[in-house]
């Protein structure tokens, strides 16, 4: 085990990987949305599970941390991975949200690609945090972390790209208004992903 001192009872390990997984199930169920232009309050409305779901962990895991007096790592770096990933799947919720608001219909080729970025990224972070379970997997999770920090520059890159051409080519200033706050919203998951990721790290490298 990375980390062998830490109650019996408890183990933080099941939970992260509890709340790492309702983060994968949002990134997926916004892919599926957005790519099948399923934009609507049920869709919503399930986002919003996922999201009060992955609160349940999180305030889980705070309580646990609260009543345990070893831990499996340094409290703060438990308390940052679980407020980063608990970040990554209320972005997530947010956007589902505006699209809603904002009455988006139909299907977005930028948001299908931003949100397949957002997929492979979420599932570099739960192969991260799944690896942390056991030393020998410290090469694994820094390759994933790695990944995470490349998906983030992709979406730099992809959401100047995207908000370029908006700029030149819609004339609707509501419409620039609005797309530009969803892209925008896209990319600043994969940048919530790269924290989280950075987190993992800082913690295999003080227990290296």
């Amino acid at each position: 085990m990375l980390f062998n001192f830490f109650p019996k009872d408890v183990n933080f390990f099941d939970l992260f990987e509890k709340q790492v997984e309702h983060a994968v199930s949002a990134a997926k169920h916004f892919k599926e949305v957005v790519s099948k232009g399923k934009i609507n309050q049920e869709s919503l409305e399930k986002m919003q599970s996922i999201e009060h779901q992955g609160d349940d962990v999180a305030h889980d895991i705070m309580n646990q941390l609260d009543k345990s007096f070893i831990t499996p790592f340094d409290r703060e770096d438990i308390h940052a991975l679980v407020k980063e990933l608990d970040d990554v799947i209320d972005m997530i919720n947010t956007i589902m949200s505006r699209l809603v608001v904002y009455r988006v219909t139909g299907i977005d080729k930028n948001l299908v690609e931003f949100s397949n970025v957002i997929e492979d990224s979420v599932l570099a972070l739960a192969c991260a945090v799944k690896g942390m379970r056991n030393k020998k997997n410290s090469k694994s999770v820094s390759e994933s972390c790695v990944e995470v920090n490349r998906l983030e520059n992709v979406g730099d890159t992809m959401r100047d790209a995207m908000l370029g051409k908006l700029f030149e080519t819609e004339k609707d200033p509501i419409a620039i208004i609005k797309w530009k706050e969803i892209y925008q919203d896209a990319e600043t998951v994969l940048d919530i992903c790269e924290d989280v990721a950075h987190v993992v790290r800082s913690i295999l490298v003080k227990h290296a």
